[in-house]
This record gives structure tokens, sequence and C-alpha cells, in this order.
């Protein structure tokens, strides 16, 4: 039942990501600003030719269209090169794009889990505590964290990070992925470099998202706590412990579960400004290029990975959830 409700709704996850990635187009070929005239400078020095000659080059050869092609016209080539799987051309970067993505998404990743995961488990105690012992001083104090954090921009925060624990203390290294000195593979001391590196851009999500999770977890476990199920352990006098953890933990957590993956592709979108601070090469390090750089190609490529990402999160939510919540099941027969 789960995977035909599931198969009911996937014509409307390509019918969203189809109208979300025909807006990203239009709004990016409306960005102001034109850097196909610095490229022709550059070609123009590199190549020994005409400035005519050059910006013919930087059209057809870096942009892929000339400007007086309609723009349907290049919309119906961005779709049909969309479907063959090419993500355009980085001309900044004189690569495709998925060459970059094949570069940048793992290191995102590595962050993004690892910060999602340790996030999740200490907000999950922190809301789960809050709601059992209602009227302690861990309440007002977690509140009042994940209100601060909520208000405070996660470049903010990683830029903290980054001034201290990087610069003045030297605790951590200040750009880069791994240790330049080290030959990538798959031993002891790569790894070590790698979480190293990763260390504070992990650091700055964990710290900015435990207060969102502690929330979630909080009113999620306060409206379980009503359940008669819940009352119903308390009045049979079971140990107070496993009520806790095995009646009011195990359902109230059902929820935050399947936000997991939604969240996951809102950080994959929010990453730009943090993997910029950090110098860290991941997808938002790159993106954050493309901004800068008016690199129109790099920047839709980006922008249609951090869309799918974000739908199929909510796709694989409609698969899940019903497999982890039985009653989510019993209520769409």
């Amino acid at each position: 039942m789960a995977l035909g409700g599931f198969l009911r709704k996937l014509p409307y996850f390509f019918i969203t990501l189809l109208v979300a990635t025909t807006l990203m187009f239009f709004i990016v070929h409306n960005i102001p600003g034109d850097v196909t005239y610095v490229l022709a400078d550059q070609i123009r020095e590199e190549m020994g030719v005409t400035y005519e000659e050059a910006l013919e080059i930087a059209y057809v050869m870096y942009l892929g269209f000339r400007p007086e092609e309609p723009l349907y016209k290049q919309y119906v080539d961005y779709l049909l090169n969309l479907l063959r799987g090419n993500l355009g051309y980085a001309y900044s970067f004189r690569m495709p794009v998925n060459d970059i993505v094949i570069q940048a998404l793992p290191w995102t990743l590595l962050v993004l889990s690892l910060a999602l995961v340790i996030s999740f488990a200490i907000g999950v105690v922190l809301g789960l505590l809050i709601a059992w012992r209602r009227g302690g001083v861990l309440g007002p104090v977690v509140t009042a964290y994940a209100a601060f954090t909520d208000a405070m921009p996660d470049f903010i925060t990683a830029m903290l990070l980054y001034i201290f624990l990087a610069v003045r203390l030297g605790l951590f290294p200040l750009k880069g992925a791994y240790d330049p000195d080290i030959v990538p593979g798959f031993h002891p001391a790569f790894i070590l470099s790698v979480l190293h590196h990763a260390a504070l851009p992990i650091c700055a999500y964990v710290v900015e998202h435990i207060g969102l999770w502690a929330l979630m977890m909080k009113g999620s476990a306060t409206s379980t706590l009503e359940e008669d199920f819940v009352r119903a352990a308390v009045a049979r006098g079971l140990p107070e412990r496993r009520i806790m953890m095995s009646y009011v933990g195990r359902n109230a957590i059902l929820p935050l579960v399947a936000t997991l993956a939604i969240q996951l592709g809102t950080m994959l979108g929010g990453s730009t400004l943090v993997e910029r601070v950090f110098s860290y090469p991941g997808i938002g390090y790159f993106f954050a290029e493309a901004l800068m750089r008016r690199d129109y190609g790099l920047m839709q490529g980006l922008f249609f990975l951090i869309i799918a990402g974000i739908i199929g999160a909510n796709l694989i939510v409609e698969l899940i959830y019903p497999i982890l919540d039985p009653r989510v099941r019993r209520e769409t027969r």
C-alpha cells in the first residue's frame, strides 16, 4: 500500500521539479551583468585572436549558446541536456558542471550527514528530557539557546568558530578538505586529516541545529505524553526510564525521523556561506564562486542539484514514513 501511494505521488514530484527548474532557468537568465565580455578578454589574451573572434569562441565553446538565440530555444536545449544527464558547463573553471559535482558533492554530504546525525541525536535527547521533566531548569535554557541560534545566521556562527578556533588558537586548519601533504586513500592518516578539516564546518551546523531538533522533539514528546497508552503504562507502575524511552521516545521520534531527509536537502541549499567561510571545497563553496563570478552555467547546474535534492528528500519521506509509522498506513487505506 505504501508503494502504491508513492507511485501515485511520483508524477507530482516530477511536475514540481519541472516547474522549479523552469523558474530557476528564467531567473538566472535575468540576473544583471554579463561576464561573457570578461571571458572574451581572457581568450583574446591567451589565444592572440581579435575581440570579435574571442567573443565568438566564448559564446559557442564555453557558454554553449548564442545571445541572439531566443530564450525559449535556450530553455529547450537546457532541458534536453538535463535529460541526458548534462548539468552544463562551468566556464570560469573551464570544466563541465558534472565534474565539479562529482568532485565537491562527497565533501558536502560528509559534512552534512555527520552534522545532521550529531545534532539530531543531541537535540532528541534534550527535547525528550525537557518534555519529561517539565518545570526544570533545562527547559528555559534550551529554549533560549534555540531562539538565539535561530536568530543568528549560520555563516556568523561559522565565522566565530573560524576566527577563534582556527585563526587565533590554531586548533584547526584554515582551508581545504585534507592536508595536501597526505596521499589520499583509505588509511588512518588521510581519514584523520579529513575529519580534522571537516570538524569546524560540522560544528557550525551542529551548534545551529541542536536547538531546532530539541524544540521539535519537545513538542512531539509533550503530545505523546497525553496519549492513553502512556497513561496506561504509568498506571501499571512501569519504570520511568522504560516509559520515557520505549513508550514516549519511540513514538515521539517518528515525525522527526521523517524530517531528517527534508532537513538534509534544505541544508544542502544552505551550505553556501558556511563552506565559503571555511574554504571547504563542497557544493556550497562552488556555488558561492559561481555567484561571485556570474558563472551562469555553474549556477544553473548547482541550482538544479539543490532543487532536485530537496524535492528528492520529500519523495524519500513519502516512501519511508508509512514504513516507520504503521498508523499512516492505516489512515491511507
